[in-house]
């Protein structure tokens, strides 16, 4: 039984020094966090003391191998070997003992490992998080911290604790990502997507906020006028709302159309919605819409589609500068890892979520808590993003 203890900042980085040295099979025998240094006891050092083990005979080491040219330095230091006995061997009956009953839990400690299995408690959240969709990426970096904290704790914490884990290590996920300032922030508010997300309704959606919460001038642009109806859709979102309305053909009526709502608060434009994998779309938006510094665009993206689909779609529209997306659909799925996984990803924030066809109801600013609050059901954040 080979016996080593570490010291390191976190248990995530002591879990990865114990893979590269001891292995996948190695398990965790103990864990507690310990203080150093500090001047007349103040000012002290967290760390978290591991305690792991292996078993040379029934479980072949497997190391990682190390690449010194690609690889960070690290900040664990490996303290001391385990105590040994008297005689030159340590007495492992209790410790056999104690890894039998954490196998089942730390049988395999690789980051990416989809059978990766957990405390009972932690592993009622890995498989929520699996059902969900979260990639397992960034599922298997909350699991870690998740299993920190487990240890830390001394694996006495409730259900309820585990859960408020969870959602602090996803609000910090989404509070990473730089938004900008909250709200619309210039002139000319551009809409795209593909077909079939709700770029419409969900134009009409912002600009009735815009109007009823803010009290602003607002008026409206139509460059779709591909699609059967849809020019008559929002000509009668505009009349509901009492909003002037223009159609642009080319890029010569778009830039009459922009002079002619030059006093207007903000000016909100439709866009055509076509078969995304098409890259003539993205073409034809910049031979319609005349892009300026006046100008920020949204994303719309639905809940319902797959993950691939929402990449594919943000990669066709990379060449146009996206300030935030727009989710909609939300009460059509019940899956809503794809939020956090595209959020992570790509860094890019959310703007606004949707959760029904009703104007200017149905709709919300999409903060870190609300975004929660869609992914674990109705209960209420007090936290503030």
């Amino acid at each position: 039984m080979k016996v080593k203890k570490y010291l390191a900042p976190s248990m995530n980085e002591a879990m990865k020094r114990i893979r590269e040295e001891l292995g996948i099979d190695a398990v965790i025998l103990s864990s507690k966090a310990v203080y150093t240094g500090g001047f007349l006891g103040l000012f002290k050092k967290r760390n978290i003391e591991v305690i792991a083990a292996i078993d040379p005979v029934s479980q072949p080491i497997q190391t990682v191998t190390k690449q010194k040219s690609k690889k960070l330095p690290s900040k664990l230091e490996i303290e001391s070997h385990a105590p040994e006995s008297n005689d030159g061997s340590r007495d492992s009956a209790d410790l056999l003992k104690e890894i039998e009953s954490l196998k089942d839990m730390l049988k395999s400690l690789q980051i990416y490992s989809p059978n990766r299995k957990f405390p009972g408690k932690l592993q009622k959240i890995n498989e929520y998080l699996t059902e969900q969709e979260v990639d397992i990426s960034l599922r298997s970096q909350i699991m870690d911290e998740l299993l920190e904290k487990w240890f830390v704790f001394k694996q006495r914490s409730t259900d309820e604790e585990v859960q408020v884990w969870l959602e602090e290590a996803m609000f910090a996920i989404l509070e990473k990502v730089e938004n900008g300032k909250p709200g619309l922030q210039k002139k000319y508010i551009n809409i795209v997507g593909p077909t079939g997300v709700g770029k419409t309704t969900t134009l009409a959606k912002v600009a009735a906020e815009t109007m009823l919460k803010h009290d602003k001038k607002v008026a409206f642009i139509t460059t779709d006028t591909y699609r059967i109806g849809a020019i008559d859709q929002l000509k009668t979102y505009a009349k509901i709302l009492n909003v002037p309305i223009e159609v642009a053909y080319n890029l010569e009526d778009f830039k009459r159309a922009a002079e002619r709502f030059s006093h207007y608060d903000f000016v909100f434009i439709d866009t055509a919605g076509r078969n995304f994998r098409n890259q003539q779309y993205v073409k034809d938006l910049n031979e319609i819409i005349h892009f300026t510094d006046e100008m920020e665009t949204y994303l719309v993206l639905s809940l319902t589609s797959k993950q691939k689909d929402m990449e594919d779609i943000y990669r066709q529209f990379a060449t146009i500068p996206i300030k935030q997306v727009i989710f909609t659909k939300a009460d059509e799925t019940s899956t809503f890892g794809p939020i956090f996984n595209f959020i992570h990803t790509h860094k890019l924030g959310a703007a606004y979520i949707t959760d029904g066809q009703n104007v200017p109801d149905d709709i919300e600013i999409a903060t870190s808590s609300k975004l929660l609050e869609t992914a674990f059901g109705a209960k209420k954040y007090e936290r503030s993003s």
